[in-house]
């Protein structure tokens, strides 16, 4: 391949191609699950590089692996062990190119970090509304690959949902401009929405234009114990009933969560004088003032029963609670391994879910400690198991523990993967989840766009 790294050395700078050594921390997921080598990690600086070492590799046959923060969970930016892919990293790619206030869009490049484009919305009096604990290393170009999820689901909606135009780098080098901001547009298939979710097995996205919205002037947070999750969805219902969409994020977490926290990380406040079975986080958002809103939710709580709430009296309280929920996955980290689920579900389904999942792990595998935490306001949820041995040993029982999970997650509709993706991680699990239809349809799809196979090659979906 020295005739490929010499054409792409007079395409790339210096700091463009980056080989042997230097390429280590690219090589290894987020989970630190998945290692992989490499031929050389290209870093291009724009949209015609990009396209320019696409036809070069298409050219010479070598498979492309796109890549953004890799912060990914289930190593779809991690290219195999045969060290004959390239990855693409679009870390220098990483401009807020537009905040359009009168439109309500954000144009950014697909290297740009989250919390770098939630600033610059911000600085407009305006809500970029994706987040999540990782919007500090995130990237734009990851993000929709996965169409990642976070806090603010339940009322914004996720990544495919903020996303209005893209720009793709197709697998033959061709460069597809789709960066409108529009709302209404019926001129055809929606070709993006091809890409968000596709973990750059069809194509590199190199630039999106995303929704904004005004910027809530008042907000109000409140931890709440409640006595079980059927609790805590008559909860939901109740506040949406009484505050509507002003309720932006609704989080469950289990006592062992906190219990989690106390051991792991007893750097951190400790709301509750005693901990409950199960509690909420919830927080609304509006125009107005913090004191008004305040008061409405407070009174919103004490109509639906909950007097025990914990309410944030001042916007640094409200940090430290969610700083609480954003430590729930370090703290499982401290621990050790655990069999992670990312498992989404109807939201009035959860409560049944939980009882027959627990009842059905134990029965399986006595004495599996369930942390069970996420996103119950969009029915996704993070459901890990640990068993004694907390080291690289536990995986052996990832199979049984899947079959277990999943099947229940079936049997109420749901999905094994709810924003994290499949990447290799459930790749091998998507045939037994989505029907012959969905998978042939899905083949054809990644055939016409990539039909040698070399975008992101062995993640998704298997051969």
């Amino acid at each position: 391949m020295t005739d490929l790294l010499h054409a792409l050395s007079e395409i790339l700078d210096p700091a463009g191609i980056l080989t042997g050594a230097a390429t280590e921390g690219y090589m290894i997921d987020g989970r630190r699950r998945y290692h992989g080598r490499n031929l050389a990690v290209l870093r291009p600086r724009n949209t015609e590089e990009v396209a320019a070492i696409v036809k070069l590799c298409a050219a010479h046959g070598v498979p492309m692996v796109p890549q953004g923060g890799n912060t990914s969970l289930c190593g779809a930016a991690t290219p195999d062990e045969s060290g004959h892919a390239v990855v693409i990293a679009l870390e220098r790619m990483n401009r807020v190119l537009d905040v359009d206030v009168g439109n309500n869009t954000l144009t950014a490049e697909a290297g740009a970090i989250i919390a770098d484009l939630q600033n610059a919305a911000r600085d407009a009096d305006r809500l970029f509304a994706a987040d999540w604990g990782a919007k500090g290393s995130a990237r734009v170009g990851g993000a929709l690959g996965t169409n990642a999820g976070g806090l603010n689901v339940l009322r914004y909606g996720n990544m495919r949902d903020l996303t209005l135009g893209l720009e793709v780098v197709l697998a033959d080098g061709r460069i597809w401009n789709g960066l409108r901001g529009l709302r209404k547009d019926n001129t055809g298939y929606d070709l993006k929405q091809l890409f968000i979710a596709g973990e750059g097995s069809l194509g590199i996205i190199t630039r999106a234009t995303f929704k904004l919205f005004p910027l809530p002037t008042a907000q109000a947070t409140a931890l709440v114990p409640v006595a079980n999750p059927q609790g805590a969805v008559d909860l939901l219902r109740g506040l949406q009933h009484r505050l509507g969409d002003r309720v932006t994020s609704f989080e469950l977490l289990s006592r062992r969560c906190w219990q989690l926290l106390a051991q792991y990380c007893p750097e951190l406040p400790k709301p509750f004088a005693e901990l409950p079975e199960w509690s909420v986080l919830a927080e609304v958002s509006d125009g107005g003032t913090d004191d008004d809103l305040l008061a409405r939710f407070g009174e919103a709580l004490l109509d639906e029963g909950a007097d025990d709430a914990v309410i944030a009296t001042s916007r640094s309280d409200a940090a430290d609670f969610w700083a609480l929920r954003e430590a729930v996955p370090e703290a499982q980290k401290r621990k050790g391994v655990s069999i992670k689920q990312d498992i989404g579900v109807p939201t009035s389904a959860f409560p049944q879910f939980l009882q027959e999942a627990e009842a059905a792990l134990q029965a399986a595998l006595p004495g599996a400690d369930i942390i069970a935490f996420g996103h119950l306001g969009d029915g996704n949820l993070h459901y890990n198991v640990f068993l004694d041995d907390v080291t690289n040993a536990a995986y052996q029982h990832e199979p049984r523990i899947n079959e277990v999970v999943y099947e229940i997650v079936q049997r109420h509709g749901g999905t094994i993967s709810a924003e994290h993706g499949i990447g290799q991680l459930k790749r091998d699990l998507l045939p037994q989840y989505r029907s012959e239809v969905e998978l042939d349809l899905m083949r054809t799809i990644k055939h016409a766009l990539d039909p040698h196979n070399l975008m992101n090659p062995g993640k998704l979906l298997a051969g």
